[in-house]
């Protein structure tokens, strides 16, 4: 999901990747492992007390499932309860 939206920010011109994406994504991947999308994350997103953004759903309860940490810049997602966040400012 972050990789979806960091390309379609690319693509929107609200951020820049300066090199060629296949590039990117492998230099920004490296070293990390990918979450699976599962049916209980899908109701855990659909039920979080939050903003509408599918994306950010999606996130949080991955992160709320597997007991994962949320790096995030946006605020919205900040201090979410039971998830654990870390700002990336």
């Amino acid at each position: 999901m972050s990789t979806w939206e960091a390309l379609t920010l690319n693509h929107k011109g609200r951020i820049r990747i300066n090199e060629d994406l296949v590039t990117w994504l492998a230099r920004a991947t490296a070293g990390t492992r990918e979450a699976p999308f599962t049916h209980e994350i899908a109701l855990v997103a659909r039920q979080l007390p939050l903003h509408q953004d599918p994306a950010d759903r999606i996130l949080a309860a991955t992160a709320e499932v597997l007991d994962l940490t949320l790096v995030t810049a946006d605020e919205r997602l900040l201090g979410l309860g039971t998830i654990r966040t870390l700002a990336n400012r």
